[in-house]
């Protein structure tokens, strides 16, 4: 069987009896491309971690096909929970609440939450749907890397590793999904994503950055992550003072257009379009980290809005900030 086919319905249902049998099926969400098991099989949901290489300590994210799926996953539910679930769902936001004994521990690191969403994609609702129960999915890359938006890139990652790639085509956020946690009728970001922080304060309140913890408590948040193959640095002084250096070798990466368009620079939004900047993120850098480039080095964007998450997964990237001293650039 070919390893990457169109998301039909015929090749979904496929998909769907591979996760049956224990086998791992990458597939696309709105936000990026997920590699599933099903969450009830310890087994299969082991095989995600030896394919992606992915440290044991880091807990996966549980996928569902309709709200009602959850009573198999979270121990209980508080009204603030209700409330994301009833405006957010199906969509970016990843809920982590007190999980019940059937939940396996590999899936959650042997924590005592379970972090679950809803994806607002027909491919992945279908998926889960005809599979009957929730599946465990991660990003579907190498740990570290690049998260995938597009099933090539999968394939470029995981290669042998997975049953069945099911090419939804490129997918729409372009970044994870933003993590809560809810404890005791408080908030807290747990990591930031497609859903902005200011989207969620208005139904529930303030959102709290959480308490200084020794566990991992959400995915994708360990200091390094999500990046290229080679050196990324950021900048955030004036783009002048940039484009004055020697650049050989070098390529800019800039959310938006620049007058100036000296030296090698790759443009995430011609519009000026922040949702449009997520999308592409992660795309253009895998696509550079293939180039004739000793370093990619990106502009920084404002922390608000998706800005927040994008600025994330870029600090979580890059070997540090670019420094100029005497005209030349300091990597």
């Amino acid at each position: 069987m070919k390893r990457i086919l169109l998301a039909t319905d015929e090749n979904i249902r496929k998909g769907a009896e591979i996760l049956k049998k224990g086998g791992l099926v990458a597939f696309p969400t709105e936000t990026v491309y997920g590699l599933g098991a099903n969450v009830f099989l310890p087994q299969a949901v082991a095989r995600i971690f030896e394919v992606k290489r992915r440290p044991h300590f880091d807990p996966l994210i549980v996928h569902i096909s309709h709200p009602e799926m959850v009573s198999r996953l979270f121990r209980e539910i508080p009204p603030l929970a209700e409330v994301l679930m009833k405006k957010f769902w199906p969509g970016p936001l990843t809920l982590v609440l007190p999980k019940k004994e059937e939940v396996p521990d590999i899936a959650t690191a042997g924590l005592p939450t379970v972090a679950v969403r809803m994806p607002d994609n027909p491919v992945a609702l279908k998926l889960i749907e005809w599979a009957d129960t929730p599946v465990a999915a991660p990003s579907a890359n190498r740990f570290g890397h690049l998260s995938p938006t597009q099933a090539e890139e999968v394939a470029f990652d995981l290669g042998e590793g997975v049953d069945l790639i099911l090419d939804g085509g490129k997918t729409k956020i372009g970044v994870e999904s933003t993590v809560i946690m809810i404890e005791r009728e408080r908030v807290f970001l747990l990591r930031p994503g497609g859903l902005s922080v200011e989207e969620i304060e208005k139904w529930v309140g303030k959102v709290e950055t959480p308490p200084p913890s020794d566990k991992i408590l959400s995915p994708g948040t360990l200091k390094k992550h999500y990046a290229p193959q080679i050196p990324l640095y950021l900048f955030e002084e004036e783009i002048e003072e940039l484009l004055s250096c020697e650049l050989s070798g070098v390529v800019i990466v800039s959310p938006f257009p620049i007058v100036d368009s000296r030296g090698e620079i790759k443009v995430l939004s011609e519009n000026r379009d922040m949702k449009e900047v997520a999308s592409n993120l992660f795309t253009v850098l895998r696509e550079l980290e293939k180039g004739p480039f000793r370093a990619i080095i990106s502009l920084t964007v404002e922390e608000k809005g998706l800005g927040k998450a994008i600025m994330d997964r870029l600090k979580r990237a890059s070997s540090g900030y670019v420094k100029i001293k005497d005209g030349k650039l300091v990597l």
